[in-house]
């Protein structure tokens, strides 16, 4: 074999060699880049769903003690039927009575904000739309000092702003909107899957 011959084929190699070096340093470089595209362990138990038993809970009242979801509180609330027979009646002192506002999933765009199958239960993030802060459930429909004519909801003490029992915010208070309502669906008779629906998969 001629020197020239020598020096094609090691340059070959040379090139060869390098090229697989380079791909290796380019993989070892894209591993990390990629898995950085996947949330870490702490942000998706933050986005995860949450399991609540609701086996225990009576008519009435609010589901304790109160689960989180995405660090929020969620108000679960079996609701009378005294509470919902007049839950139609309020609609004149409410700001949005027919959920107008894009705050809840497509299923509870209705006076009782809930899944038609069980709407006794309400589903409710716990923050009240004015500055965050979490209202208090007052769920006797009996006469409050800051309402006369309560019909049971939430209010907060805060600033003053008052929800009925499906979370409609009232006319002329603070609060801008209604609460919130997270996705749910049942995955049983007894267990709410907060935070997870057919929609959301």
């Amino acid at each position: 074999m001629s020197e020239g011959e020598v020096n094609v084929a090691r340059r070959r190699f040379l090139i060869g060699a390098t090229s697989v070096v380079g791909g290796i340093g380019v993989v070892g470089a894209a591993v990390p880049f990629v898995r950085s595209w996947s949330p870490s362990a702490k942000a998706r138990a933050l986005g995860a769903p949450v399991r609540v038993d609701i086996s225990k809970l009576r008519p009435g009242e609010l589901l304790g003690p109160i689960p989180e979801w995405r660090g929020r509180p969620i108000f679960v609330v079996r609701r009378t039927d005294e509470a919902m027979e007049q839950l139609p009646d309020l609609a004149p002192v409410l700001a949005d009575p027919d959920s107008n506002r894009d705050q809840q999933p497509a299923y509870a765009a209705n006076i009782w904000r809930a899944r038609e199958e069980r709407k006794e239960l309400s589903v409710l993030v716990g923050l009240c739309t004015h500055l965050g802060c979490s209202p208090a459930f007052h769920g006797r429909i009996e006469p409050q000092p800051f309402e006369s004519d309560w019909r049971g909801g939430y209010f907060c003490a805060c600033h003053g702003s008052k929800f009925d029992l499906s979370g409609r915010v009232y006319r002329g208070v603070p609060a801008p909107t209604n609460l919130e309502v997270p996705p749910y669906m049942f995955e049983t008779d007894d267990i709410i899957l907060i935070g997870q629906d057919e929609e959301t998969g």
